[in-house]
């Protein structure tokens, strides 16, 4: 019996180690959609033990939670989006303008403007570029 019992606990952690592994190499690349994510659902349904079927309700959780997930990740894309709408329309009312760096380090007019995922970017009738954050004097 004692050998049984050892021989399981190996078996279980070898699995693990290598359900673990698996796992961290495929999370970083790939994501799973709500269609892939309903059709899993549905292929661990069809495939549960029939003698020791699933709680019902476990599936409906799992359902709820990636729902609501799903539903955050739109969100978040729809206030990026809007974000970056925001910048460019104040972008667009500087150009001309003269601006001042917060440390009064560079000044001049602002030539392009440029949005990128750190902020928008001044680029001077000089050449020299800087980031329009908070500091900034517009006159």
């Amino acid at each position: 019996m004692t050998v049984s019992a050892t021989t399981g606990t190996t078996t279980t952690n070898s699995t693990a180690t290598s359900s673990s592994s698996t796992n961290s190499s495929t999370s970083a690349n790939d994501t799973v959609n709500y269609n892939e994510f309903l059709q899993l659902l549905v292929a661990q349904l069809q495939n549960q033990d029939p003698t020791n079927p699933a709680d019902p309700t476990t599936f409906v959780s799992q359902l709820a939670s990636f729902s609501s997930v799903e539903q955050q990740v739109n969100a978040n894309t729809k206030l990026d989006s809007l974000l970056t709408q925001t910048a460019i329309s104040q972008a667009g009312s500087i150009i001309g303008k003269t601006v001042t760096s917060s440390d009064g380090s560079t000044s001049g007019q602002v030539a392009s403007v440029l949005i990128t995922s750190s902020g928008p970017q001044a680029t001077l009738t000089d050449g020299k570029t800087i980031s329009l954050a908070s500091g900034i004097t517009v006159s």
